[in-house]
């Protein structure tokens, strides 16, 4: 399977909503999505955290390119000031402390 984690830190705390507003999104857009094995997401204050586990990589480019999940990436920058994505292939789901790890050591960095 293919697993993507994602850590996103928030501009100011005020953008929590915002994050909340495309998540709910997103998480809609998850339920009808072709391939999806998992999606989980944890996170308080200014950092958040999302992991979604597909069956190829043809599904998660799917789901990425498109609906909600493109507009959040495409007004990211509104709300966040740093976003870290590792995509990874795994016959095991991270644990949280694992992904977290996983996105410091090998994460791709970007900056607001």
């Amino acid at each position: 399977m293919i697993v993507t984690i994602t850590s996103l830190k928030l501009k100011s705390i005020w953008k929590f909503f915002g994050l909340a507003h495309y998540a709910l999104k997103i998480l809609r857009q998850t339920k009808d999505q072709k391939g999806i094995i998992q999606f989980k997401k944890t996170g308080f204050g200014m950092t958040h955290y999302t992991m979604s586990a597909w069956e190829s990589e043809a599904d998660m480019r799917a789901f990425a390119g498109t609906g909600a999940h493109l507009q959040a990436m495409k007004d990211s920058k509104k709300i966040a000031c740093e976003i870290r994505v590792y995509t990874f292939e795994t016959d095991k789901l991270p644990n949280w402390d694992e992904a977290k790890n996983l996105l410091l050591e090998k994460g791709r960095l970007t900056k607001f």
